[in-house]
């Protein structure tokens, strides 16, 4: 096998520092660009963490449901609002094009999650295929990705519900505290207590959080079989027309809005060590929930923008739960729809916030950021401590910023996260040819490349105010990962210690260590 540090053979190795003696520093760009071996990864995921390990409970159907449930509630019950505006009728393509790039980014995903199925998801792939900080900047992309979603998805909750509340009771809360700055409010009270309900769920164990996903999925997806139902009934093929009224502008740029809902992708493949077997579990799960999403988006769209005029999308809120009310005359489909999407959306906020902690336990575990994310309690099974950071960093996110921002700026860390995973599948078949793989991409090369070349079409399409946000976000990666991240770095200190043994060097609790070892 080759090496999979990606040294040059032959390459002189480190001599090994005496114990006690601080690690000789590695020249910076060496620094930036050394490896995870993918056996590292293994033995860490062996390895009890700080504090205990996480545990392998969760099965191929809780899998897919927790790639459905973190996938389907954002592009539906909320994107198509703001996507239709800009794409017209047409939004039915953007949702194809948006899902040909991720079919073809989940193949990659599949290939790399049964080679490493870890936690950590993309940001592991990157370590382990194009080196440290390339791995870091993932992180660091996948924790915005994660955490906008998650308070995006939570701000269209709260539209929901008080659209069930004015319908069932007549009386919805005010819209100062219902609302973000910038969006009518002054603070959004539902968006930040649902994000604080689910972190307080996931505390209680991966097994509990699955299983109430599960019911919240199969709930969402009767909604929306509901709602095709009913919303053909009223589907008038004139609205069709003119079709594409911004041409292909308007398809990219709302493929580009629309993206960010294929995050579950990403999500299914942060559970890596609390699936059972992992290298048949992992791929299965991402392409099943692939198909289903890609299903339901493409229905739900057509019959959307077939029941109602593309105009009407502009400005409207819970616009799936208007459209049932104008096609049937009467106020319970409306009000059912509503009721469906405040239980469903809960799964999705669940997810995204169970797939951040799953990434900060993994960049924690390498030394990347604070111990405090890698912690895991005993008894629940969980990072406790991570989890409830995460929850009020997200509640607070979503409490104060406007929805469309926080859209676009998922769409770019998701696209990003995704163009990493393409581009370390080739780079991983190069540096690890015979690494047991559960899964193996059909057409590779090219199915790689075209997954990057679809990425890049996309990322082509987001407005250059996001790309200003995105650059200020990874400036602050960059300072962290140089102030902290490569001082810490367990591959600086000890490249094969499993995390979880204090007395390892660059274990937790170590006082030293020895210089990067290249086989």
């Amino acid at each position: 096998m080759r090496p999979e540090t990606g040294t040059t053979p032959g390459a002189p190795r480190p001599a090994a520092a005496a114990p006690g003696t601080p690690p000789t520093a590695l020249p910076l760009h060496r620094q930036l660009l050394r490896r995870k071996p993918v056996a590292a990864f293994l033995a860490d995921a062996a390895a009890p963490a700080e504090g205990g390990g996480l545990r392998r409970t969760v099965g191929t159907f809780q899998l897919t449901m927790i790639g459905i449930g973190a996938t389907i509630g954002t592009g539906i019950f909320f994107a198509l609002d703001a996507a239709v505006p800009e794409a017209g009728p047409a939004v039915t393509v953007s949702f194809v094009i948006a899902a040909v790039a991720a079919a073809l980014t989940a193949l990659c995903y599949a290939e790399l999650a049964s080679a490493v199925p870890v936690s950590g998801s993309a940001y592991s792939y990157a370590y382990a295929t194009l080196g440290e900080f390339a791995a870091c900047a993932v992180g660091w992309c996948l924790l915005l990705e994660y955490a906008v979603s998650g308070a995006a998805i939570a701000v269209s909750w709260g539209q929901y519900l008080n659209d069930l509340t004015r319908r069932l009771f007549g009386v919805q809360m005010p819209e100062a505290l219902s609302a973000p700055p910038g969006a009518g409010g002054y603070l959004n009270v539902p968006g930040a207590v649902l994000v604080l309900l689910c972190g307080l769920l996931l505390v209680r164990g991966a097994k509990e959080s699955a299983l109430v996903n599960t019911v919240m999925v199969l709930l969402k997806l009767a909604v929306l079989a509901i709602f095709v139902t009913l919303g053909l009934t009223g589907f008038d093929s004139a609205h069709l027309h003119p079709f594409a009224p911004m041409g292909m502008a308007g398809i990219g740029a709302a493929a580009s809005t629309v993206f960010f809902s294929f995050i579950g992708l990403d999500a299914v493949s942060t559970a890596g060590e609390e699936v059972r077997d992992p290298r048949r579990t992992l791929p299965r799960a991402i392409i099943l929930a692939l198909l289903v999403v890609t299903t339901v988006y493409v229905l739900v769209a057509l019959v959307g923008v077939g029941a109602q005029p593309w105009t009407a999308f502009a400005g409207q809120e819970a616009g799936l739960s208007a459209i049932l009310a104008r096609v049937t005359g009467a106020g319970w489909p409306g009000a059912l729809l509503s009721a469906g999407a405040v239980l469903s959306i809960v799964s999705v906020t669940l997810v995204v916030l169970y797939g951040q902690t799953r990434i900060l336990f993994s960049m924690s575990r390498d030394g990347m950021l604070p111990a405090v994310f890698h912690r895991v309690d005993r008894r629940t099974g969980t990072p406790v401590a991570g989890t409830l950071i995460v929850s009020g960093f997200v509640a607070l996110t979503a409490a104060v910023f406007p929805l469309d921002v926080l859209a676009d700026l998922t769409s770019l860390g998701t696209l990003l996260a995704f163009t990493v995973v393409s581009v370390g599948v080739i780079v991983l078949r190069r540096t690890a040819p015979d690494l047991d793989r559960g899964f193996r991409v059909p057409g590779y090369p090219v199915v790689p490349a075209l997954s990057v070349a679809f990425c890049g079409y996309l990322l082509y399409g987001l407005p250059p105010a996001t790309y200003l946000l995105f650059a200020g976000w990874l400036t602050a990666a960059l300072a962290v990962y140089l102030l902290y991240g490569r001082r810490h770095s367990r591959l600086r200190l000890h490249p094969s210690a499993p995390a979880g043994d204090p007395a390892a060097p660059g274990g937790p609790g170590a006082r030293g260590g020895r210089e990067e070892r290249r086989p």
